[in-house]
């Protein structure tokens, strides 16, 4: 076996280099060779473009609708603006549609209390005061069925309105 693949190879060895006439192909490649060469154009230069600063993240989004629909009327003439100079809670750091009401505690003679599940999966208690929502939702009630809670949101005009919005519990 090894003697027939030694003869196989020899053989293929053989017809590569059996001095076959390469006159014709060297002829062909120096008549390549010797075309004029064309010439490349430079690519052409780019003007730097101005950068934009985008200036409006604290307004409403312009893929959101409108929220005047749901606006709270204002009864004591004061401007609507959220407090900013006030410490975050916990749950300010999720949307609220992505908090889910899991339970209440009911405990005699203290407020009724909210079981919030946030998206990593932590449960936090709310009551009436608390802030729940990146909108500046603080709550106004608890029960067993839903929490009740306000949110202050960009109007679109430079301004803020009161919206009324609830986290139901989920079954």
């Amino acid at each position: 076996m090894a003697s027939l693949l030694f003869l196989s190879s020899a053989m293929m060895l053989t017809g590569c280099g059996s001095g076959a006439n390469l006159g014709e192909l060297d002829a062909r490649l120096e008549e390549i060779k010797a075309r004029p060469r064309g010439r490349i154009e430079p690519p052409p230069e780019f003007k730097p473009i101005a950068t934009y600063a985008y200036s409006a993240q604290k307004l409403r989004s312009p893929f959101n609708p409108p929220v005047e629909q749901e606006l709270l009327e204002v009864t004591d003439g004061r401007p609507v603006e959220p407090d900013l100079a006030r410490p975050r809670e916990y749950l300010e750091r999720f949307p609220l549609d992505a908090l889910r009401m899991v339970g209440t505690i009911n405990k005699p003679g203290a407020e009724v209390q909210a079981l919030i599940a946030d998206p990593t999966g932590a449960v936090t208690r709310v009551k009436p005061g608390s802030y729940m929502g990146k909108n500046f939702g603080r709550v106004r009630s608890v029960n067993e069925a839903k929490v009740g809670l306000i949110e202050i949101v960009p109007d679109g005009r430079d301004g803020w309105v009161e919206r009324a919005s609830s986290v139901s519990i989920s079954e």
